[in-house]
């Protein structure tokens, strides 16, 4: 049986991060970018597709608690066995730009037996390394090289191979502490030396610790927030400033299915509406990283543009399939790359153009390059207004004229007109009004169904899509229009399942290309607690959001979807569009219950309330 999902805790250095599950097993990381191959993939297979194990050996041994130390991304596990107490700390040490991991075993009490199983498999689990055991300066370390990839095992007790898998064991009674860091390197250069763990520690908790500080304090679900935030902060590249959607590719959105992606990638989708989510509470200077790192990775021909990038900008991601895999769960195929890559999906300017709006609001002053960029952007939007697209939900059927998409196309034409009106930079004002005004007009045409009362998913549709919840977010109408309120009884009718979560779309439509079944997406649901705060249905959106938050594991983090029937996560994890979704959930809450009380809500409310008075 497959470790389930939420078993598993993230540890993240801001370049990659690994997934460490309740069992003590490393069983996810790749080194050293989030969309580098993996070193452990037992998290896709089995442990023969590498992992490292950490666990007491007595039978018997049971984890007392699991958390992250405070506000950071340092994993603290209390084992306990017959013979005594240890607690375990595992972490990636944040800016000294060493791949690493680090294990700490420290006794609390009595002396407990302990046991380390290493299995590195570089290349997705395909290549086996060349591993031997050293003693340099009398201190002895395990090697493990394969082409341009090496690790190095630092410690105490260093395990002893057979069958290509290295096993040891070791004891730790109370207030003794054993120090394990496993370090990848480029094997043509010097094997690295040992970390001062101390020292790596106390910088690392500073540093999570700093930056959740700046969090915004809340009434109500303050620490899903700021949870949701290090997670947003911790898939956040340092260096680049790409932000992925997810560090894990290919787990299932349905156990057994083949709806398995690569989201180890940034969006441009996501990122920007990452990127809101962080400027609500002040992360502003996250916000203008990720800004430059599009400036370059959308430099060039516009007519090149694509959803989505590798972390540095990168564009060649193309789809493949990881036969080595049998997949999680048993889902395959296991995918390596993205074929969405090569999509059109309309909707993705709006959503940067919307974001970049908002870091203006933000007093960040645009340069040539990036006016330049936007505009060159907004023609590449004009020249391609009557082609169908395959959506935010990246359907693999054929392209239709999706409402949502239409709608955020209308959003990228008034933050353009806005930006020369409101702003002062120049663009042809005239030309990008009449285009969104006639995207209005066609919008309300045909995209809404006023026998049903209801927007539709695409035109000549009558299908539902969770998606239009969206409507509201970009102004286009405001929360409590008519037509936006029969739009969400209609998805409560067709979309909800019977634990009260919303799916996406239609599955057995055909519209997507692929087998129907999936579960509930979570952004939706977090959307319509969103849409309910903002119309007064107070008590159900509480109601949501408490069963949503619900749903997150003991360390706070949230997958993709949610098997309701089974009561597990599932999709790729932790999610950015979950933990974003959640923050936008709760800022509305937030501001809903302010303006019942009278009192102010907070000036980075998300929602621009000039828009929305503009679109009535």
């Amino acid at each position: 049986m497959a470790t389930p999902i939420e078993d598993y805790a993230l540890i993240s250095d801001l370049h990659t991060g690994a997934l460490v599950s309740r069992a003590g097993s490393m069983d996810w990381l790749c080194l050293p970018r989030f969309d580098s191959p993996s070193v452990f993939g037992a998290l896709l297979g089995t442990k023969d597709h590498g992992r490292w194990l950490l666990e007491p050996v007595a039978e018997g041994a049971r984890v007392l608690s699991r958390t992250y130390l405070d506000a950071t991304f340092i994993l603290q596990t209390v084992w306990r066995t017959d013979g005594g107490e240890v607690l375990v700390t595992d972490f990636m040490p944040v800016g000294d730009r060493r791949a690493s991991v680090i294990r700490r075993v420290r006794g609390l009490s009595g002396t407990v037996h302990m046991r380390q199983e290493l299995e590195v498999r570089f290349n997705y689990g395909d290549t086996v390394p060349w591993m031997r055991r050293e003693s340099p300066a009398g201190t002895e370390q395990l090697l493990a090289i394969a082409g341009p990839s090496a690790m190095v095992l630092h410690g105490g007790n260093i395990p002893h191979g057979s069958d290509h898998r290295h096993t040891g064991e070791f004891t730790v009674s109370m207030g003794e502490t054993v120090d394990l860091e496993l370090l990848w390197y480029r094997s043509h250069r010097p094997t690295p030396a040992k970390t001062d763990v101390d020292a790596a520690l106390a910088a690392t908790r500073r540093y999570w610790q700093d930056w959740a500080g700046h969090c915004v304090d809340l009434d109500r679900y303050q620490e899903p927030v700021r949870r949701s935030l290090l997670v947003l902060r911790a898939l956040t590249h340092e260096d680049t400033g790409g932000i992925v959607a997810a560090p894990t590719t290919s787990l299932p959105e349905e156990f057994g299915g083949t709806r398995n992606w690569d989201y180890r990638y940034c969006w441009l989708r996501d990122a920007a509406l990452t990127l809101e989510a962080m400027m609500t509470h002040g992360y502003q200077d996250e916000a203008l990283h990720w800004r430059n790192w599009l400036l370059r990775a959308v430099a060039g021909d516009p007519e090149d543009l694509q959803i989505m990038y590798a972390v540095d900008g990168g564009r060649d991601l193309p789809e493949r399939i990881l036969h080595q895999f049998p997949g999680h769960s048993g889902s395959r195929p296991v995918r390596l790359g993205n074929g969405a890559v090569g999509q059109y999906q309309a909707d993705v300017v709006g959503t940067v153009m919307v974001s970049l709006a908002r870091l203006r609001e933000r007093g960040v002053k645009e340069d040539n390059f990036s006016w330049a960029l936007q505009r060159a952007l907004l023609g590449f939007l004009e020249r391609h207004l009557e082609d169908p697209d395959h959506g935010i939900w990246e359907v693999r059927g054929e392209p239709r004229f999706f409402t949502h998409s239409r709608v955020m196309m209308w959003a990228a034409f008034d933050r353009a007109a806005r930006a020369v009106r409101e702003d002062g930079l120049d663009g042809p004002v005239e030309l990008w009004e009449a285009l969104r005004d006639g995207l209005r007009v066609e919008i309300l045409a045909r995209g809404y169904d006023p026998e049903l009362n209801s927007f539709v998913q695409c035109y000549g549709s009558t299908l539902p899509d969770a998606s239009l919840l969206q409507l509201p977010h970009v102004g286009f109408l405001p929360y409590d229009d008519p037509r936006m309120l029969g739009t969400v009884a209609r998805l409560e009718d067709t979309l909800l399942n019977p634990d009260g979560l919303l799916l996406r779309y239609e599955s057995t439509s055909g519209v997507d290309g692929l087998e129907p079944g999936e579960n509930p997406f979570l952004a939706c649901s977090f959307w319509l607690a969103e849409q309910y705060a903002r119309t007064g249905r107070m008590r159900e959106a509480l109601d949501l959001m408490d069963q949503l938050v619900g749903y997150a594991n003991e360390v706070g983090l949230l997958s993709e979807e949610y098997d309701t029937v089974n009561g597990r996560m599932a999709g790729n994890y932790p999610q950015a569009f979950s933990h974003l979704a959640l923050v936008r959930a709760v800022d509305a809450i937030h501001v809903a219950e302010a303006q019942r009380r009278g009192s102010p809500a907070r000036s980075a409310d998300p929602v621009d309330a000039a828009s929305l008075d503009r679109s009535i």
